[in-house]
């Protein structure tokens, strides 16, 4: 068998492609992929086993970095948590470890779902890093935001609580974590919440009395985003104003008054 061979970078469609360090393939894969998902010509198992290989041949500071693009300019969620983990594991990069995991956690799931990610080839102890970072990111969130994201699964946010040991800053941060841990947080106010339980059981003009006043009501608290507000203006009667559904103290900046266009025409 011949080992003297040159060695030649193709596509997958076998052109011959452009030799790239290992900093650009690692910002090419995670900046391109919606990790574990599968592309045209990768399954998401390949994409995050070269995440894996390439981690520790691209400097820490520019991974770190990385993460921070990747979660905070191109919004992903998995694949910054994936590049922390792979961090970890490497005595060169523990070092940003705690900060960068504090940054690219910005919504409370992401907690349990990066320690689920950790465990992914078996349970271990987290590193002291990783608690620093979990235990600092545990303060961004109220009792709306851990009670929204508190799910079933094989790692609830009272696990990742116990696991980093984090500090409550106040006292009524302790009594939220408390209760956190005591599985008695407030029903969060979600759109979702509050428009299945307006009238439930009431006769169908009751009901929609009931949805259209918690409506308003989450448009007044700003508690309800635009994707949302759009999608759940279909569920009222067609043809009736859109602008009605609007209480008439929300001012929307740089906005066109309504004037009596209908929603379906």
């Amino acid at each position: 068998m011949r080992l003297n061979i040159l060695k030649i970078p193709r596509t997958h469609e076998g052109a011959k492609a452009r030799v790239i360090t290992s900093e650009q393939a690692l910002r090419r894969t995670v900046l391109s992929c919606m990790l574990w998902e599968g592309e045209f010509y990768e399954d998401g198992v390949q994409i995050a086993g070269r995440i894996h290989e390439l981690v520790p041949k691209v400097e820490a500071e520019k991974v770190a970095a990385l993460a921070v693009e990747a979660r905070e300019r191109m919004k992903l969620r998995h694949a910054p948590l994936l590049l922390v983990r792979e961090m970890a594991r490497y005595a060169t990069h523990r070092g940003f470890v705690a900060d960068t995991l504090m940054r690219v956690i910005q919504r409370a799931d992401e907690l349990s779902e990066f320690v689920a990610i950790y465990w992914a080839g078996g349970r271990q102890p987290l590193s002291a890093q990783v608690k620093k970072g979990l235990a600092a990111a545990f303060g961004k969130f109220d009792e709306y935001a851990l009670a929204k994201y508190d799910r079933a699964g094989a790692v609830r946010l009272r696990d990742v609580l116990f696991l980093s040991h984090a500090r409550p800053a106040s006292e009524a941060q302790a009594e939220l974590w408390k209760r956190l841990a005591e599985n008695q947080l407030a029903t969060p106010d979600t759109w979702e919440v509050a428009l299945s339980a307006a009238g439930r059981g009431e006769k169908a003009e009751v009901r929609e009395a009931a949805r259209r006043e918690v409506w308003e009501r989450l448009l007044a608290e700003r508690n309800l985003g635009a994707l949302h507000a759009s999608k759940q203006l279909t569920m009222f009667p067609a043809r009736r104003s859109l602008c009605s559904f609007f209480p008439a103290s929300i001012a929307v900046p740089n906005s066109t008054p309504c004037v009596g266009s209908s929603w379906y025409g």
